[in-house]
């Protein structure tokens, strides 16, 4: 048979005595596992700031690295910001500038060989004229902003003016040609005695059918540049009176030359 134990569970010694521990033994290992979990937790937040220093730290040193290389890299940078402006200043100053070479050139192909020039001014605006210089300042140069030409001169009669302008217009680059002035020796008037010279030019109305003119060539669709180009020609006395024998021995007109000399 079995053997049953009959006394009381609360009356019972020794090895059969329950434990009577009670809620304390809870409080404290809800207490342990709470401490560990704060310790725990403590040490990963730790660890993790410390990470984010490290991180901090490594981003410092590289913005301070690039800030360095940077630094090094301005001279070049000021340089290549230089050498743009420059490249743009150049070609700025290649499209405004004007070819006179081209046009002298032109010039000197289209003009008739009744006609002669005592002066010739090529400004690329209206105040770019030479101090002194003849042209500038007229009515017809200052209706022109962009380059243009001003010449005085003479030709055989009207016509010969009339065939010059033509002449003018064929050039390359010209958008109108303005004719100032031209006029011939006023009747009763003596030629070459200077009476009929305009503005005080020369004057080289040598002969009764000799005109004297004052013709404006613009080039409206040129550039203006911020700065004029100049030029100035003048033709000598001399040679003035040297291409009026000469036209006028080509003209034929003996008779009104014999007239008019004295």
């Amino acid at each position: 048979m079995r053997p049953v134990n009959l006394i009381p569970g609360e009356e019972r010694r020794g090895q059969n005595a329950p434990l009577r521990s009670g809620p304390i033994a809870y409080i404290v290992l809800g207490a342990l596992v709470a401490l560990l979990a704060g310790v725990t937790l403590v040490v990963l937040t730790g660890n993790q700031i410390a990470d984010n220093e490290a991180e901090l730290a490594q981003v410092k040193r590289e913005d301070a690295a690039a800030t360095a290389q940077a630094q090094r890299l301005t001279a070049y940078t000021q340089y290549q910001l230089l050498s743009e402006q420059r490249v743009t200043t150049v070609k700025s100053l290649a499209d405004s500038r004007f070819d006179w070479e081209r046009v002298m050139r032109e010039l000197s192909l289209v003009l008739p060989s009744n006609v002669w020039l005592t002066s010739l001014t090529a400004s690329a605006s209206p105040g770019a004229t030479e101090s002194g210089g003849e042209g500038g300042g007229g009515s017809l140069r200052e209706a022109v902003a962009g380059p243009a030409l001003e010449m005085s001169g003479c030709s055989t009669g009207q016509d010969g003016v009339a065939g010059f302008v033509g002449a003018l217009k064929d050039m390359d680059g010209v958008t109108r040609v303005g004719v100032e002035s031209s006029a011939l020796p006023p009747v009763g008037t003596a030629a070459g005695t200077g009476e009929g010279g305009e503005g005080g030019s020369t004057n080289c109305r040598t002969r009764d059918f000799i005109a004297e003119f004052k013709i404006v060539v613009a080039f409206d669709a040129a550039p203006v540049p911020v700065e004029g180009e100049v030029a100035t020609v003048t033709a000598l006395p001399e040679e003035a009176a040297e291409s009026t024998e000469e036209s006028s021995e080509e003209s034929g007109e003996e008779s009104s030359t014999e007239s008019a000399e004295g």
